[in-house]
């Protein structure tokens, strides 16, 4: 039915873009909605909330789902087909198959969450397949996943170009997530020292300090700041590998994962080599 849809779609002409989301949409899931539909002449977005990409004590039950609101926000955006597929037509009975990742996978958010990026490959493997797009569009706020899955569909040969959508915030610098709505009020207040320490530590970078000396200074600021790190460190941008102790070499992106009480707050930034 869903390729039935696409190919009418392909019959008028043009590229395909898809939008992949988990729902509970926000400005930043629509500003990729506004790129895809500047960039193409016809946009899918998918919904589904995947369950292979939490483990057993995340927020899967809790995850926020607002489908009836979504669909209203896509049609006023004019999207020209939502796929919300269930888990039942994602991963029938007996399913077995898992995309396993390394490279870019390696290390950050695969520490505390080693399930995340392989559930994250398969599915959007599938919807690949299902859909078969020309393009698919990802927010650079999970700046970690958008680098998997563009490895993913260079090892897989997958005939589609993966866009990055520059990360959308809050009026204090807060990066827009639908799990922002775990926040209490007074965390909500906190968790805006997030974007200043990546500022404060990307600028580091960029004005010569060593990486090993910003990366301490930025994390006794967010340990001083939050309930808990997982991390926060910078790393080569273009692949994720670990930087040299000394000053940055090249390009580098500053990125970090923090928790207030039983939410967990990720975000990025920037860096460039001093020139």
């Amino acid at each position: 039915r869903l390729r039935s849809a696409v190919s009418l779609l392909r019959g008028q002409g043009g590229h395909v873009a898809l939008v992949p989301t988990m729902g509970a949409l926000h400005a930043g899931h629509m500003q990729l909605v506004k790129e895809a539909k500047q960039r193409a002449d016809h946009v899918v977005v998918s919904i589904f909330v995947n369950p292979r990409q939490f483990g057993p004590n995340e927020d899967l039950d809790a995850y926020p789902r607002t489908m009836l609101e979504d669909s209203e926000k896509l049609t006023l955006a004019r999207c020209d087909l939502i796929f919300l597929p269930d888990v039942a037509e994602m991963y029938p009975e007996g399913y077995s198959a898992n995309i396993s990742m390394q490279g870019a996978a390696v290390g950050l958010e695969s520490v505390a969450r080693p399930h995340f990026f392989d559930g994250v490959a398969t599915v959007v493997a599938k919807l690949f397949n299902q859909v078969r797009p020309d393009m698919a569009f990802f927010g650079e706020k999970d700046y970690q996943q958008l680098l998997v899955i563009k490895q993913m569909v260079r090892d897989l040969d997958f005939p589609i170009d993966i866009l990055g959508g520059e990360t959308l915030r809050e009026k204090d610098g807060l990066a827009m997530s639908s799990r922002n709505v775990y926040l209490s009020a007074d965390d909500r207040v906190r968790a805006a020292r997030l974007n200043v320490i990546l500022k404060e530590f990307a600028a580091a970078l960029n004005a010569g300090m060593p990486a090993d000396q910003a990366q301490k200074a930025a994390m006794a600021s967010a340990a001083a700041a939050f309930d808990a790190v997982d991390y926060v460190e910078a790393r080569c941008a273009a692949t994720l590998e670990e930087l040299p102790s000394g000053p940055i070499d090249r390009d580098a992106r500053v990125l970090a994962a923090v928790r207030l009480g039983s939410t967990r707050l990720i975000d990025n930034m920037a860096a460039k080599r001093p020139s």
